[in-house]
């Protein structure tokens, strides 16, 4: 008898066994993945049923968060109190489709779910509620963005290049949330469509240009030129190259001719801040497919960039095989053309690359997640995500692009005191109108960098140039970050960044 109930405990205890097993399983193993499940009905009403955590700018501002309606069918909507400023990035939830954008992205946390217990009678019946999301954007520099950009398809991209933290991050086209607040299906269904709908430049509103959209990266591309002689072929530094107008290709009777027909040659620390065309298409040749494409790589090209945010596209540099018959185009890949194509984020980390001593760190949103009780149950950690240089190797391409401003392309648009370091880019869509894509990359201050800046103007007229058009954004957007780092106004110094 007594060996009869010895087996029925031992059964009754690895039964228990299992039970407690499973029960941790579920409740913290499996909680993240099955409270972001779409299969969640919870997913699909807790946005109006109950409320959901905040999403936080770094300066405080509330960017979302959850309104009582007094309605006893759905007594919460979301509302969104910056409107078109920030959406873009923040995103929208509703009960009539997918989230998106940043309440997207932390849709677990910010749904109402489960909380770790404080005591055992929390841990047989939790508690539910939810997270909130702090981020490390400051809207001031949004704001400035989105004054310099004047409603003009494009984008900006703003990093503290020793973190990897999203400063600023603005786009155009944007949205207004405000119909997407509704709690009426036929309202929040005619907004989505509409936003969802491309332009005449091919951008929906509901498509983050930033981050989404790739272009031609034009001259910006030749500081990963510079940055390929610099790690692979050192001695082209000192190769002076023809001074001219333009230069011929191998196998090809096709000329490449320096922008607005100008001369131009020499060393490539001449070439850089005069951003010659036709020497720098040789220098390519010279450092070769392998190198050029390797190069590429190793800033991130044809990977995709592991920005907290859905939807980021990688940026394209054609593989060295590609380059086996056709080397004129691996000359006008070497000056940011051919088939070279690269997003607003991806130039932002070029430019952080030079500006943190060779190292891209990994770019986030996310400062940190805390609890209902204010709480941090989550804080972003800095990693690096590429090393394409050395220290010593970034800063000899620092004077460079410092001399882009003392007397290059982008002569006259900083305040001296801002010691900033650029490069301009333009680059001819080739489409049927003739248009250019203008950009520009900064970082400030150049001899200790805590801004890193990307600006594209896709579509811009023929004879426009990255120095025209995304010159004066980078300047207000520099002028602002260095100003809010400082704890002063953002409005900037100078008049033409006046707020």
């Amino acid at each position: 008898m007594s060996r009869r109930l010895s087996i029925l405990s031992s059964i009754i205890l690895v039964l228990f066994v299992l039970v407690a097993v499973q029960a941790a399983n579920i409740q913290f193993l499996r909680a993240p993945s099955l409270n972001a499940s779409s299969l969640n009905p919870r997913n699909h009403t807790d946005s109006t049923k109950y409320p959901r955590g905040e999403i936080v700018a770094a300066d405080g501002t509330i960017l979302a968060q959850s309104q009582a309606t007094g309605d006893a069918f759905y007594p919460y909507r979301r509302i969104y109190p910056l409107g078109s400023l920030t959406a873009g990035v923040v995103g929208f939830t509703s009960p009539y489709t997918e989230p998106w954008g940043l309440e997207a992205q932390y849709n677990s946390y910010l749904t109402a779910h489960a909380q770790p217990a404080a005591s055992f009678e929390q841990l047989l019946s939790p508690t539910s509620a939810a997270d909130s999301v702090t981020l490390t954007l400051q809207p001031a520099i949004d704001r400035i963005a989105a004054k310099a950009m004047a409603g003009q398809d494009g984008a900006a991209v703003v990093m503290d290049p020793r973190s990897g933290s999203v400063l600023g991050m603005y786009s155009n086209p944007t949205y207004n949330p405000v119909p997407l607040e509704s709690t009426n299906s036929k309202v929040v269904l005619a907004a989505y469509k509409k936003y969802v709908t491309p332009n005449t430049h091919g951008f929906a509103p509901l498509g983050l240009v930033a981050t989404a959209q790739t272009f031609p990266p034009g001259s910006t591309f030749k500081v990963i030129t510079t940055a390929a002689a610099v790690v692979g072929r050192p001695d082209l530094l000192m190769k002076s190259y023809h001074h001219g107008s333009f230069t011929a290709l191998p196998h090809s009777n096709k000329l490449l001719y320096n922008s607005g027909g100008s001369s131009c040659g020499g060393t490539i620390a001449e070439m850089l801040p005069v951003s010659c065309d036709p020497g720098y298409a040789l220098v390519g040749l010279d450092l070769g497919a392998s190198l050029m494409s390797s190069t590429a790589n190793s800033f991130g090209y044809n990977a995709v960039p592991p920005l907290d945010y859905p939807g980021v596209a990688a940026s394209y540099f054609p593989s060295a095989a590609s380059f086996s018959n056709n080397l004129p185009g691996l000359a006008y890949s070497a000056i940011g053309q051919e088939n070279v194509r690269a997003t607003a984020l991806q130039q932002a980390l070029v430019a952080s690359a030079v500006a943190d001593g060779g190292a891209i760190m990994a770019p986030h949103l996310m400062s940190y997640i805390s609890g209902p009780d204010g709480t941090v149950v989550k804080r972003y950690k800095d990693s690096v995500w590429q090393k394409p240089m050395t220290s010593t190797q970034a800063a000899q391409i620092v004077p460079l692009m410092e001399n882009v401003v003392k007397r290059g392309t982008a002569y006259g648009i900083f305040l001296p005191a801002d010691n900033v370091a650029a490069k301009t880019g333009t680059a001819q869509t080739g489409n049927s109108v003739d248009n250019t894509d203008d950009w520009m990359i900064a970082f400030a201050p150049a001899n200790a960098p805590t801004v890193a800046v990307a600006v594209v103007m896709p579509f811009q007229a023929k004879n426009a140039f990255g120095a025209t058009v995304a010159g004066p954004i980078v300047k207000c957007l520099i002028e602002g970050a260095l100003a809010l780092q400082a704890g002063l106004p953002t409005s900037g110094t100078s008049t033409t960044c006046a707020r």
